[in-house]
């Protein structure tokens, strides 16, 4: 217990030894002159992200831990990574069935950047229409038993444009309280009315909907069909009835489904036997299990055709993917349907992993078995603690802190591949129990109260 306590009051000293917070607005008179490099250094949003680092290093500086931001993995980001001169179990990898390092697909990567290059070089209105595209996106479209698809340079960038250009002032983007940053982004850039209902909670819609609905013009109701902090599935046939009795369309963010579930792994249409229509517009990430980088949405053909031909940060205004990239979607693509064994790896994995933490007596919360598994570790002096702790011991799994996650339940979070070994799983799981028997003991404080001014903030910050 002697270790425990003297960390603790390391912590505990860190916080009260701080100085006063710098304050987010200077009083300065407007015609005030801040000088030549010095425009933003009082920005708000400026102020507050160094605060956070700061208050992260403080952290690392009283534990003697290692710091667990932007690790610069030595290979491949998959199951097993190098970085820093350590071999670390690696558990904050989209990597799902480890695609992004596979023969096929860097051959495919390599063999188009030979022929188109390394750049679509224009906008595809122009002369940036390569033809892997419209290979990718029929097949896209196919997959979702849709009209037509679009494929683009950014996932969260795809999310964002698409809803911004398909609301406006009188419209209404409802989304679920989980929903990602990149569908609240959409909204903000639309300049719509934002609602929220309560999670996966189809009444929660439905009464929300009687109260407002006849407020607005358009309605989109916007969900996800992998959720990334929870790991639970979107119920999406429940949802998506509510919606149409109330003549709304639906928007669904598949980021963490493709490639991950369905019986072949082509997302929640598919793993929901749904008829593709059912929903107006799926939205995807390249970025996550197929092994590349970008983002796609599938819909009705002329509604795709609107978005390729006028939506700025679609195919207007920014140039296409990487002929790599595309490339490499295809080939993932292949060895998705050529080798389903890694697809039930994945599974079996999420299942002894999470039947192994429950076994511990862990907190798991809405956990659905998948492969993003949450523990619950309250607190945001324990949750960061745990994480830079077992990455100490050669795991690495980030911690979410409040208010990405509401206070209370702040957690690990795991996300597994198909490539994780039964005993790295086990092993986890051991170590992740006698760190947690440490935490218990540690102070619950709150970085950001009145004695403790700077928020520690996530860590590390989660960018899905």
């Amino acid at each position: 217990m002697t270790d425990e306590r003297a960390i603790a009051r390391r912590l505990l000293a860190g916080a009260r030894e701080r100085n006063t917070p710098t304050s987010t607005r200077t009083g300065r008179p407007a015609a005030a002159r801040r000088g030549p490099g010095r425009q933003f250094a009082d920005h708000p949003a400026v102020v507050a992200a160094l605060e956070k680092q700061a208050a992260i290093q403080r952290l690392i500086d009283a534990t003697g831990l290692p710091h667990p931001l932007f690790l610069s993995p030595d290979g491949h980001n998959g199951a097993l990574i190098r970085s820093g001169g350590n071999e670390l179990v690696n558990y904050s990898s989209y990597n799902y069935l480890e695609l992004a390092g596979h023969p096929r697909v860097i051959r495919a990567a390599n063999e188009a950047a030979e022929r188109y290059g390394t750049s679509a070089s224009a906008t595809r209105i122009v002369t940036g229409e390569i033809p892997l595209y419209g290979v990718l996106e029929r097949r896209l479209a196919d997959i979702y038993h849709a009209g037509a698809a679009l494929v683009t340079s950014s996932g969260f960038l795809t999310n964002a444009a698409v809803i911004g250009f398909l609301l406006g002032e009188s419209d209404v983007a409802v989304c679920d309280s989980l929903a990602h940053a990149s569908l609240v982004a959409g909204a903000q850039w639309a300049g719509c009315r934002r609602v929220a209902f309560r999670h996966n909670d189809p009444e929660s819609l439905a009464a929300l909907l009687r109260s407002c609905r006849h407020r607005f013009d358009r309605a989109l109701v916007i969900i996800e069909g992998h959720y990334s902090m929870d790991g639970d599935l979107g119920a999406i046939a429940e949802i998506a009835s509510v919606a149409r009795t109330y003549d709304c369309a639906v928007l669904v963010d598949e980021a963490h489904a493709m490639g991950v579930l369905g019986p072949t792994g082509l997302g929640s249409r598919e793993h929901f036997e749904l008829p593709g229509d059912l929903v107006d517009i799926w939205a995807g990430s390249l970025s996550k299990a197929l092994g590349s980088t970008g983002g796609f949405i599938a819909g009705d053909a002329d509604l795709v055709r609107a978005v390729k031909y006028a939506a700025p940060g679609m195919a207007l205004y920014t140039a296409g993917p990487s002929p790599s990239n595309v490339a490499a979607v295809l080939a993932g693509l292949d060895v998705l349907a050529d080798e389903p064994d890694r697809l039930a790896r994945l599974w079996s994995n999420a299942r002894l992993f999470t039947d192994a933490l429950r076994e511990r007596g862990m907190n798991l919360a809405d956990s659905q078995s998948t492969p993003i598994v949450p523990v619950i570790v309250p607190g945001e002096i324990r949750a960061g603690y745990a994480a830079a702790a077992l990455l100490q011991r050669g795991y690495n799994a980030g911690a979410i802190l409040s208010p990405v996650v509401p206070a209370g339940t702040e957690r690990l979070r795991f996300f597994l591949t198909s490539e994780h070994t039964e005993r790295q799983l086990l092993d986890t799981a051991d170590q992740l129990g006698e760190i947690l028997g440490i935490v218990q003991h540690l102070p619950d404080l709150t970085i950001g109260a009145p004695e403790t001014p700077d928020r520690l903030g996530p860590l590390p910050i989660p960018d899905r």
